[in-house]
């Protein structure tokens, strides 16, 4: 079985984020970008763990982005993965990022691609689902378990009120949430062998976004702390009521 995995840079959840251009760009100094958690943990350690049961054969890595991107890729590979590849182009549209990995993909004979169920910055879960549209193959989003069985596939995944158990046939693109792999952290000798490993580098032609961004917003900011003592129910009550309006 040959394993495909689509890695994004995320920015770290603890990094401060600066807007500029008129809340247009995200100022990218100082900011510190690691592997999106939903590709890294799920995804990529799930195809890692069908290799080490002698279930895939190989496990490729592929993202979109210029050269800032390869430590993250590199921390990928240590942690198992064989060989990967960078689409070297920016991009923050799901659209243009899922045609250049399936420009890529559709002539590679892969069996299973594997993503995160969305990406901790958009959020927006599109990439799994477009990319198996190009490809002409199923898909199926949010796999808490994913077995390989021969020419198919089962995939227990989360429903509204409870859980659906899938079998699909080969090849399929796959979203993956928790659940589905335990994390793991790179280890000095996976970390070593990263440096040596392919990283081939891939010139695309040029896609035209589908989708701009008008602004970015950030959250408000937080308020303070009000300590209610244990016997003052109904001032909490109040309080839940008039101020943070929960009730």
């Amino acid at each position: 079985m040959k394993v495909l995995v689509c890695i994004s840079q995320v920015p770290d959840t603890v990094t401060k984020v600066v807007l500029k251009n008129n809340n247009t760009a995200i100022e990218e100094s100082g900011v510190t970008y690691i592997i999106n958690p939903y590709d890294e943990w799920y995804a990529l350690i799930r195809a890692l763990e069908l290799k080490e049961a002698g279930i895939a054969d190989v496990v490729h890595l592929i993202t979109v982005g210029r050269a800032n991107t390869e430590p993250v890729i590199r921390k990928a590979l240590a942690l198992g993965g064989d060989e990967a590849i960078r689409i070297d182009a920016d991009s923050n549209d799901a659209f243009v990022t899922a045609n250049y990995i399936a420009g890529y993909a559709k002539n590679e004979n892969y069996d299973l691609l594997l993503c995160g169920k969305e990406s901790i910055d958009y959020a927006n879960g599109a990439v799994g689902p477009m990319l198996a549209e190009l490809l002409d193959v199923d898909f199926v989003g949010f796999a808490a378990d994913i077995k390989p069985d021969g020419q198919a596939v089962t995939i227990k995944r989360e429903i509204d009120g409870g859980e659906e158990t899938d079998s699909v046939n080969l090849p399929v693109v796959i979203s993956c949430q928790k659940g589905v792999a335990e994390a793991r952290i790179p280890n000095m000798r996976g970390i070593m062998a990263a440096r040596t490993k392919p990283l081939k580098t891939i010139t695309p032609e040029a896609i035209s976004s589908v989708t701009n961004v008008a602004y970015y917003e950030l959250p408000a900011a937080k308020s303070g702390v009000k300590m209610i003592a244990p016997d003052q129910m109904d001032e909490l009550v109040n309080l839940l009521h008039a101020e943070a309006k929960v009730i």
